[in-house]
């Protein structure tokens, strides 16, 4: 589907602001109680062509705050042009409620050996409730980047810096024994899906994106 071309009045945009927030507060209360869900029906670990014969590497640092450093560079290519923040806001709740459905049906506990993650953000109840460590499938430090990327496409500078993002999370990941290979190559392609279902739900919110 093709986005209308016909200008968006300002009442109308701060219409779609809002309406960007409120889905984006309504996917993350759905992974609230999804990691929740999940955490009480855990299963067992089982074994992966990687984590199985690599060591675990203290990646932990890099999980947190790389990205937190990622959340810092995706507002402000979001807020540098305004008029790009509600069909961000809207894809990465897409984004959230979609692995949200994946979690609540995948139960395999984390591997055994994994990297250690201590951070004051951890210490955080609202935190914990998001984000258990248990929600596997699919990786989201590898998946939000790639989507960010494949928003931001026309944009060659950050394109690359968030396929970056998505590469080094992807590999970070691995080497912390913090996702399973599946959770990550999975990521990639559930992504692409995502950005176009987004593309055809918010034809509005895509054009005021691709407004110069």
């Amino acid at each position: 589907m093709q986005p209308d071309k016909e200008p968006i009045s300002h009442r109308r945009f701060v219409w779609i602001f809002i309406e960007a927030g409120l889905i984006l507060t309504v996917s993350l209360v759905i992974q609230y109680y999804t990691s929740n869900y999940v955490t009480r029906s855990i299963s067992a670990p089982v074994t992966d062509i990687i984590l199985s014969n690599t060591r675990v590497y203290d990646v932990g640092g890099i999980f947190v705050y790389g990205a937190l450093f990622l959340t810092l560079v995706a507002f402000v290519a979001g807020t540098i042009k305004i008029n790009r923040a509600p069909f961000i806001i809207k894809s990465i709740a897409v984004f959230t409620f979609v692995r949200s459905v994946f979690v609540s049906l995948t139960h395999i506990s984390p591997f055994p050996t994994r990297a250690l993650i201590s951070s004051p953000f951890f210490q955080r109840a609202w935190f914990n409730g998001i984000f258990t460590g248990n929600d596997l499938f699919f990786s989201g430090h590898t998946g939000v980047p790639f989507l960010l990327a494949l928003i931001f496409w026309e944009n060659k500078p950050l394109r690359f810096t968030f396929l970056g993002f998505s590469l080094v999370f992807a590999l970070i990941v691995l080497l912390g024994h913090l996702h399973y290979s599946i959770d990550v190559l999975s990521a990639y392609f559930i992504t692409y899906t995502i950005f176009h279902i987004c593309k055809f739900l918010f034809p509005k919110s895509w054009q005021l994106f691709s407004q110069k």
